[in-house]
């Protein structure tokens, strides 16, 4: 047995039926998909922060290569502009962090410490002892 095993962090506590453990690991799986969501935006951050650094090498490319019209277009058009009315990519990720993905980061915590004492991954700590070969 390692450590992990004897933490009383995924051990069910006592009067946790299988239904409550599989609601709350369904719960859990949806938090996980908030979190890979998460991922996503900074994706979208960073790769449209790099779409915007490379705009701006166009329009100077445009200007060096005589076509000043373009350029401005370019410039007026696209860099630095808003991806939504209003808002950045930065934003965008804050206002999910700060909105939606703390909401439910809140919420699954509070049904978690009212229904398992707070514990996590009961059901897959249950799975990994079922399924370990030893």
């Amino acid at each position: 047995m390692t450590e992990d095993e004897n933490s009383p962090r995924h051990i069910r506590p006592a009067g946790v039926d299988d239904a409550t453990v599989e609601a709350l690991s369904l719960l859990s799986q949806a938090l996980e998909m908030t979190q890979r969501a998460r991922g996503r935006l900074y994706d979208f951050h960073q790769l449209t922060g790099g779409a915007d650094r490379l705009v701006g090498e166009a329009v100077r490319a445009l200007r060096a290569a005589g076509h000043a019209r373009q350029a401005d277009l370019v410039e007026r058009g696209l860099q630095g502009a808003d991806v939504l009315p209003g808002m950045w990519t930065f934003q965008v990720v804050e206002a999910y962090d700060e909105g939606y993905h703390r909401r439910f980061t809140e919420v699954e915590r509070s049904v978690r410490q009212a229904l398992a004492d707070g514990r996590d991954h009961i059901a897959e700590a249950e799975m990994k002892q079922r399924r370990e070969t030893h």
